[in-house]
């Protein structure tokens, strides 16, 4: 069993800048690869960022290339995703999931773990 939990969400102004934070505890962290997701209203949850177990591979969705950095820091159990240049179409509850493999993947499925969410509001 994985637990998961987000912290570091809030509301920023457009052009702002965030960073999420995930907190994993149970199965060894370093061998699961990561991911990101957001979920806005009326939408179904997508993918925003996936890292590898060892963080040598990243992915991203087209819409955040450029802006959000995904890392984690294996010692500290923890990923990250640096949110930059925030618009408000980036408002989202923000997922952090896991999946018991270390290779990385955009789909919500391949992920069996997830947390409870945090909330990013981003005002024009």
């Amino acid at each position: 069993q994985v637990q998961l939990v987000e912290s570091g969400g809030g509301l920023v102004q457009a052009g702002g800048s965030l960073r999420l934070s995930c907190a994993a505890s149970g199965r060894p962290f370093g061998s699961s690869a990561m991911g990101w997701f957001r979920q806005a209203p009326g939408k179904e949850r997508e993918f925003v960022a996936t890292i590898s177990w060892s963080g040598s591979s990243t992915r991203y969705t087209d819409s955040v290339k450029g802006r959000f950095t995904i890392s984690r820091d294996n010692a500290k159990n923890t990923v990250y995703l640096q949110m930059n240049s925030l618009k408000p179409e980036d408002t989202a509850v923000y997922y952090c999931a896991a999946r018991e493999v270390f290779g990385i993947s955009p789909y919500r499925n391949d992920y069996g773990y997830w947390g409870q969410g945090t909330q990013v509001t981003v005002s024009s």
